[in-house]
């Protein structure tokens, strides 16, 4: 009798551990298991990745152990209480079996495993990775009968995880992460993801506020031009600014003046600009960013699809979707270039042209960019015309004012937000 108890009592550890690496197992975190193989070669989560290759095999092996223990627990106590009750200790032995099964072999290990599924699983990797090795001729076999009842009922298609899932999988992983800890990494991360939804037409230089220099203008009006401007490329025009025909480097085209001492007239603008590259107004950050690294370019015309200039995109531009304003010297001296300026303790003076979403990743703010890529034309969405200067307007908890208008392009708006909310 004694030895029946004490396997009684091993039957039921056994059981409480498998029920409890089952859960674990099931809810540990392939990425972390992977992470700690790759960069911190921990031999246990290698085995539990290995063992993550047949997870099938993994969960028959648990199921299997746990359904032997618990009915071999059962059959014992139920021997040991009929010798000692007679027939009453089949009662008896239902009675108290199912209390130790279900709290002590089920409820404790699972609900501890559903709090500790990454410590449990790298804790019993080792002996779960033995049961399974023993078990094998025997899962093999119980595997080949499910895959049979499931083709029986045409159930044996696997689930096909396309690309969309599994971005889908990661955003939401993503969006699970607490606030309070790495918001500025969970807001890059996010940008990560969507640079295959964003168009260049979204993050682009727009052709009113275009840089550019005349090819026929004088040589040294051009370098006197070029000098004090915070940019490393230029595009260049002939006849009108929407005709781009050519990129020039400042760095060659000073070291073009230098060469040439004060005679500039052996500088031609011509010999010294590059083609430029145009590229369409609707390709996504994520394809423009795989072409810049392909083409080892930082610098792309945008054009729709009359072939009309829209704007510059640069490289800069990309990355700042991902790690937001990359500000250097020249931007803090030159703050046009922003478009914001700050007004009053919570108001914002912004050009008509600064896009939705760089206010949206600045000041945290939530402005839908569907209708409208720009405040401007976010306001005048809104309002259903163009507002006069001078006008008032408050949507979605701002107070916006018209503060300039030329003809019929609001260039400045005053923004006050009516609440702030933090990341």
């Amino acid at each position: 009798m004694i030895f029946a108890i004490i396997t009684i009592i091993v039957m039921l550890v056994l059981s409480a551990f498998f029920s409890g690496t089952e859960t674990a197992m099931t809810g540990a975190s392939p990425a972390i298991m992977h992470d700690l193989e790759k960069n911190h070669h921990n031999p246990r989560a290698k085995t539990i990745n290995r063992l993550f290759e047949h997870k099938d095999r993994l969960i028959i092996t648990t199921l299997l152990g746990s359904n032997l223990s618990n009915t071999l627990a059962t059959a014992l106590s139920t021997s040991v209480l009929i010798n000692l009750f007679g027939t009453e200790g089949v009662a008896y032995a239902t009675v108290i079996m199912t209390i130790l099964v279900l709290i002590y072999t089920d409820m404790l290990p699972k609900s501890y495993s559903v709090r500790h599924a990454d410590s449990v699983a790298l804790a019993m990797a080792p002996l779960i990775n033995f049961f399974v090795k023993m078990f094998f001729p025997l899962t093999y076999v119980l595997q080949k009968i499910v895959n049979t009842t499931f083709k029986l009922f045409g159930l044996n298609k696997p689930e096909n995880r396309d690309k969309a899932t599994s971005l889908a999988e990661i955003r939401g992983a993503i969006y699970m992460h607490p606030d309070s800890e790495g918001c500025e990494e969970k807001e890059m991360l996010k940008a990560v993801l969507d640079l295959s939804e964003v168009t260049v037409y979204d993050v682009m230089n727009h052709r009113s506020n275009l840089f550019s220099i005349d090819v026929n203008m004088p040589i040294k009006k051009i370098i006197n031009k070029v000098k004090d401007s915070p940019f490393s490329r230029i595009p260049v025009y002939e006849d009108r600014p929407e005709n781009i025909i050519g990129i020039i480097r400042v760095k060659a085209l000073l070291r073009e003046a230098i060469d040439c001492g004060k005679d500039y007239s052996k500088l031609d603008i011509r010999k010294i600009m590059y083609d430029p590259w145009f590229i369409p107004d609707n390709t996504t950050l994520l394809q423009q960013l795989q072409m810049f690294r392909a083409r080892r370019e930082h610098f792309a015309v945008v054009v729709d699809e009359y072939g009309d200039l829209q704007g510059i995109v640069t490289l800069e531009d990309i990355l700042e979707e991902i790690v937001g304003d990359i500000n250097d010297e020249c931007d803090i001296m030159s703050l046009d270039i922003t478009g914001i300026r700050k007004s009053g303790a919570n108001s914002y003076i912004v050009d008509g042209q600064v896009p939705l979403r760089d206010l949206n990743r600045r000041f945290g703010w939530d402005f839908n960019d569907e209708n409208a890529v720009t405040i401007a034309g976010y306001l005048i969405d809104a309002a259903r015309n163009i507002p006069e200067a001078g006008q008032k307007f408050e949507f979605d908890d701002f107070r916006f004012e018209v503060i300039k208008r030329h003809k019929n392009q609001i260039c400045q708006i005053k923004i006050t937000p009516l609440s702030s909310e933090d990341c």
